[in-house]
């Protein structure tokens, strides 16, 4: 965006003489100005243009901006729009706030106020935008993420995630394996006014104490075997952006004290080296493990955990989600398909009932794994249950099968489906189905056009 003061105004004001003033010093900034001089002619405006912000006159002659800012937030909602007031109206324009109003400007108000008010708003939709780049760019690199849920359950994680995000305290990812907590700390950064700062991810069960230690705060040279210079750990590589401690059920016990210090006052050593060291990093944390029986057990602090989950946010299984199942399938198919530039396949009826039968233990990353696979192997534009892995094509009722009441042409089909999913060339699938090359690519060819 070139210009961030580049707004389309509205000004709503019944004198003459404001509009014109503030239409002069709107336009001086750069922002493009429609001018009206009555509620109804305001909302006709909203009704046929796109608005990036609107002033609006507290009296318009003998209506109410009170009774016009309802109308305007009806047809133009998240519109941000600014009252005009004189100065024996701020209890008025108080009323207006808490009717939705974004702010008041009292009269007589001077060119760097407007000014002021433009930047404050400019840069609010900047950062708008941004958040939607880099949500969609999310969406296009992990098709896991899925703004639009229609699960009861999912959604309130996600409105949970929209309200911690422009906090700054810590977040515990609670959940199963697969469920997606990892996309949800990634989501949850993109949202908060840290998104251009990085996103720093420490698996923690893959490390030993020694070099887990190493990878969060760093080293100095000579702390051990290997350490031939100073290394920032990804604390340091984290400043100013989100810290995500995936798996912190894992982390052994001595190094859990050292965690808590950095949680509590920000302050932390690198290993081996005296210095004390600060770092501003929002942690967010996930764990698959019951983190209190943890507790009980001795194996995790409980300090720690008071400390980790000021916001707890348990994401639900894939099959307490049912709503979002078969949206997720569809999504994985288009983002698979397109990434195998192949036309966007479909779901038979029977890889469908067999999606929807499936109890997913592997939650949203076995569906995902499940669909690649299906789009990678199978090279019909039908995917049939055959397609996905036997443990979930084996809950599909209606598959064609030896002996059951299906024609020969079906079973044909399945048969020969199955023969190309399984074998490595099409030359093997020719041998194995004892026909030649012509007729096989004829019977696919047909298969794909059903």
């Amino acid at each position: 965006m070139s210009n961030p003061l580049a707004l389309h105004v509205l000004v709503a004001d019944d004198e003459k003489n404001i509009r014109a003033t503030l239409s002069v010093c709107l336009e001086g900034i750069g922002c493009t100005v429609t001018g009206v001089a009555t509620g109804a002619a305001a909302v006709d405006a909203v009704r046929r243009e796109a608005f990036d912000l609107a002033f609006l006159d507290l009296r318009l002659g003998e209506s109410s901006g009170l009774d016009v800012l309802p109308e305007l937030l009806r047809e133009s909602p998240g519109l941000p729009v600014v009252i005009i007031t004189a100065y024996g109206a701020i209890e008025t324009a108080v009323e207006a706030i808490k009717l939705g109003a974004a702010d008041f400007l009292p009269k007589p108000f001077t060119p760097a106020q407007i000014r002021h008010l433009v930047e404050q708003f400019g840069e609010r939709r900047v950062l708008a935008r941004r958040v939607e780049e880099l949500e969609q760019a999310l969406r296009e690199a992990l098709p896991e993420v899925d703004i639009a849920s229609e699960s009861p359950k999912m959604r309130a994680v996600l409105e949970t995630i929209n309200r911690a995000a422009a906090a700054t305290t810590p977040v515990l990812l609670r959940g199963e394996s697969g469920t997606g907590k990892g996309v949800l700390a990634r989501l949850l950064h993109a949202r908060s006014s840290r998104q251009a700062a990085p996103f720093v991810v420490v698996n923690c069960p893959t490390l030993s104490e020694d070099l887990l230690a190493s990878e969060l705060f760093g080293h100095a040279k000579g702390a051990f075997t290997g350490a031939v210079r100073d290394q920032p750990g990804r604390v340091e590589a984290a400043q100013g952006g989100t810290l995500f401690l995936d798996e912190i059920g894992e982390i052994p016990v001595n190094l859990q004290a050292k965690l808590l210090r950095f949680l509590q006052d920000r302050q932390f050593e690198r290993v081996g080296e005296n210095e004390t060291r600060q770092a501003d990093v929002r942690i967010v944390a996930a764990t698959n493990r019951d983190l209190d029986q943890d507790v009980q057990a001795g194996r995790f602090r409980e300090d720690l955990l008071y400390r980790l989950n000021v916001i707890e946010i348990v994401v639900p299984p894939l099959r307490e989600r049912e709503e979002d199942l078969m949206r997720l399938a569809h999504r994985f198919l288009n983002f698979f398909a397109r990434d195998a530039k192949r036309q966007v396949p479909q779901l038979s009826r029977d890889a469908v009932e067999a999606i929807k039968a499936y109890p997913w233990p592997g939650n949203v990353r076995e569906l995902r794994n499940a669909i690649e696979r299906a789009v990678i192997l199978w090279p019909a534009q039908v995917i049939d249950a055959a397609a996905l892995p036997e443990r979930i094509a084996a809950h599909a009722t209606g598959a064609p099968r030896l002996g059951g009441d299906f024609t020969l042409e079906e079973i044909e089909r399945e048969h020969i489906l199955q023969v190309l999913a399984r074998t490595p060339t099409f030359d093997e699938a020719t041998r194995v189905l004892g026909i030649d090359s012509s007729t096989l690519f004829r019977k696919r060819k047909k298969f794909d056009q059903g």
